[in-house]
This record gives structure tokens, C-alpha cells and sequence, in this order.
């Protein structure tokens, strides 16, 4: 029962990061001029810095939160 309720623990609090990294990241352009400038950002490596590192956070806890609600689903 207490590891039951350590585990839902850290699901919320992984939830809790995924939200503030997906809203901390920056938006990204709309239209046509968004589409043009996205593309020659990423054709020459210029999306470095704060914004691939949210990127990157969020998909390592996304994977974790999941891992640990297939975790939680099978053991009770």
C-alpha cells in the first residue's frame, strides 16, 4: 500500500514536470514565413540551447511517466 501510493506520487510529480517543460518551451512560428524560417533553423543546427533541452527533459520524463503507469497498472 505505501509503495502504491510512493509510485502515484511520483506519477503526479512527473506529471507536474512534463506540463511546466511543454509550457516553458517556445511556441512555434505559424504561416508561411514560420514554416520557412522553422526549416532553415533546423537544416543548419540553429535550435540549440534552453529550448532542445526542454525538449529533451520533456521526452525523458514523458517515457518515464509512462513506464511507471504500465508499472503501476500491472503490479495492482
Amino acid at each position: 500500500m505505501l509503495l502504491e501510493g510512493i509510485f502515484i506520487g511520483l506519477q503526479v510529480l512527473i506529471a507536474l514536470g512534463v506540463i511546466a517543460t511543454v509550457l516553458l518551451q517556445a511556441g512555434k512560428s505559424a504561416g508561411l514565413s514560420g514554416a520557412i524560417a522553422g526549416g532553415a533553423e533546423t537544416l543548419f543546427g540553429k535550435k540549440k540551447g534552453l529550448d532542445s533541452k526542454l525538449a529533451r527533459i520533456t521526452v525523458i520524463l514523458a517515457v518515464t511517466f509512462g513506464f511507471l503507469a504500465v508499472i503501476t497498472e500491472f503490479v495492482w
